[in-house]
């Protein structure tokens, strides 16, 4: 595995606060991680720190093999950033707001044309490239500073809260642009406070409280620590309270009961055993016309994991 962005032991200072407190993670070339913690926890110094915009008190961020400290302009070159709130230029139109950060990144004055293209066409903002960025809907805007993040194809994708402010429409859009990042081999840290999207499309996530980091690993492996009692739904064609009385009497079951139509059960099983459950019915004689675990909620994960510390 390739690391893309280390973390090691990061600590940031303000006096006698430590807004980041001996922090450590890893994020390997294709992860997608969702950076997540209360207000005031310490993300976002973080993530200035990562994007070589604050130097730490101790500790040090690595990406791509560069120290953000010792080397932040060759950071800057394979980092893509950004903020929770951002700048526009309201008197340009979208093609010259991105003409002009193609400059800033010294990208050659014939090459600028095709890398505003290309973005434009990823964030779905093709039709607005002639348009002023002042007529632009919030969701469009969030977009086109997106676009602008990726003009220079950066390896790693930093992004503080992009979904902030946005209607469910525009969170959809910007969620499927991030998956498409993530099929091209990007490496993305996103920081949200929208927890059930996140597990959409992040294979890893980090938490953090009062500087200090909770918990990071798979999502997978974090929602399994947590969650040693997973939740099934479950429909039969006929017989419910005969196939309630059937699941209650089942080793890994520790909780059977009807909802509605559908039998709830508390599985406190091997992971990925789920199935013999339908198996099981299936022997006994009934018709399992569906059978759905319940999805991975990381508001579940954060809740148990954190305790509601401030700085």
């Amino acid at each position: 595995m390739t690391a893309v962005l280390e973390i090691n032991h990061l600590t940031k200072s303000y006096g006698a606060l430590k807004a980041v407190n001996d922090l450590s993670f890893v994020l390997n070339k294709g992860d997608t991680m969702g950076f997540v913690g209360p207000n005031g926890a310490g993300k976002t110094t973080t993530i200035k720190i990562a994007a070589s915009l604050l130097d730490p008190t101790e500790g040090s961020v690595r990406i791509c093999g560069y120290d953000v400290t010792e080397s932040p302009m060759e950071v800057r070159k394979v980092l893509g950033y950004m903020p929770d709130f951002f700048g526009v230029y309201d008197d340009l139109k979208v093609w010259e707001y991105l003409d002009f950060f193609a400059a800033a990144y010294r990208i050659p004055k014939a090459d600028r044309k095709q890398a505003a293209d290309d973005v434009l066409e990823l964030t779905d903002l093709a039709v607005k490239r002639e348009s002023y960025v002042e007529s632009l809907s919030r969701g469009m805007k969030q977009r086109l500073c997106l676009a602008k993040t990726l003009l220079h194809d950066p390896q790693l994708l930093i992004l503080d809260e992009p979904a902030s402010g946005l209607d469910p429409r525009a969170r959809i859009e910007l969620k499927e642009i991030i998956r498409d990042l993530k099929s091209m081999g990007k490496t993305v840290l996103i920081s949200s406070h929208i927890l059930p999207e996140l597990a959409d499309f992040c294979n890893k996530i980090a938490v953090v409280e009062a500087g200090r980091l909770v918990v990071a690993g798979s999502v997978a492996d974090i929602t399994a620590a947590t969650h040693q009692i997973k939740q099934i739904e479950i429909l039969v064609k006929e017989r419910q309270d005969e196939a309630v009385t059937f699941l209650s009497e089942l080793e890994a079951v520790t909780m059977a009961e009807t909802e509605n139509a559908h039998i709830i059960v508390n599985y406190g099983g091997t992971a990925g055993d789920e199935h013999e459950i339908v198996s099981q019915l299936v022997h006994g004689g009934f018709q399992v016309l569906e059978f759905t675990p319940t999805k991975v909620d990381l508001e579940d994960v954060f809740m148990k994991v954190t305790r509601g510390i401030v700085q």
